[in-house]
């Protein structure tokens, strides 16, 4: 994100000086509701405390130009997905917690979270669902994609329909409108490679243990698709899967994908080509491994055309 981010940003800007107005109410101060995960979620005004639970809403809020909305974070926020101006603005935030467990869900009180007054909540973790939430009159967003039960297929028009939401929900429908021209425009520009080949998309386990494939509900399948790839997991209908070596081996794409929520890509790689027999795989051989951070996949959102640009640059 460097000049397409620029060129996004000075679209923004135009329309943001084309009478748009920024003052932070949603929807010129009319009641906006929003059906989140088959729930109805209401709002009388624009959000002036927002708390983060998951890192996903960044790319959108930034867009839409209510990052200082923002008044506390917690979990993950690494680097490699922000440009120098997002960044900026995520550093300016307070950071709650960043514990995880083993799996890497976020681990956060709820009496911590309640503490910083918020008037809305975006993303849900384990110990703190939108009902425990809702009990105390906190209104809850998830990411369509990540709600508990979906069975949506994923698409690069879920992107959009999100910018959309979110600017409903801030009041800043001019920027949303902008902002999904930019992506557009993108998406417009990337040139599929004229050779089709296979492709799989893992998420390894660092350390030894289970290795989970993206099957057609997951957002990695249009991504490949968009890419000019060919999901070998395209049949299974279910989003995250176990899969064993000798699966992978009996599909052997020709290009593998490796998902991973922090740490070293390095060691997410080894995680797949020290398994006894993974020199067997086409993409091993020849040397066609992408590590790739979760969030330029999963779940959809700007970053997720800004992975499809880094799996087609690395494999054009």
């Amino acid at each position: 994100m460097t000049t397409k981010i620029a060129t996004a940003t000075a679209l923004l800007l135009l329309v943001a000086g084309c009478g748009a107005d920024a003052t932070p109410t949603a929807a010129g101060d009319k009641k906006v509701t929003i059906t989140n995960c088959g729930t109805d979620v209401s709002f009388d005004k624009a959000p002036e405390r927002v708390v983060l639970l998951k890192s996903a809403a960044v790319p959108y809020l930034h867009s839409l130009g209510v990052m200082d909305r923002v008044t506390a974070r917690a979990g993950q926020y690494p680097k490699e997905y922000y440009d120098t101006a997002t960044q900026a603005e995520i550093d300016k935030i307070p950071l709650l917690t960043d514990k995880t467990d083993t799996s890497g869900h976020l681990q956060i009180s709820k009496e911590v979270v309640i503490s910083q007054q918020p008037d809305l909540v975006l993303g849900e973790v384990d110990n703190l669902s939108r009902d425990t939430l809702s009990a105390v009159d906190i209104p809850l967003l998830e990411e369509p994609a990540l709600c508990q039960g979906t069975t949506a297929v994923p698409a690069f028009d879920d992107i959009y329909s999100q910018m959309t939401s979110y600017g409903k929900v801030f009041g800043r429908e001019a920027e949303a409108t902008a902002a999904i021209a930019a992506l557009q425009a993108r998406m417009a520009e990337i040139q599929k490679p004229s050779r089709v080949r296979t492709a799989a998309v893992l998420y390894p386990t660092v350390g030894g243990g289970v290795t989970y494939a993206y099957g057609s509900a997951s957002m990695a399948h249009p991504q490949l698709q968009a890419a000019g790839f060919s999901n070998v997991f395209g049949d299974n209908k279910e989003r995250v899967f176990e899969v064993t070596l000798e699966e992978l081996l009996g599909r052997n794409p020709d290009v593998l994908i490796l998902l991973y929520s922090d740490g070293d890509p390095k060691a997410v790689e080894q995680a797949v080509t020290s398994l006894p027999g993974a020199e067997k795989l086409k993409a091993v051989a020849n040397g066609d491994v992408l590590p790739q951070l979760f969030n330029f996949t999963e779940p959809p959102s700007p970053l997720s055309i800004d992975g499809l640009e880094k799996i087609v640059r690395r494999f054009s």
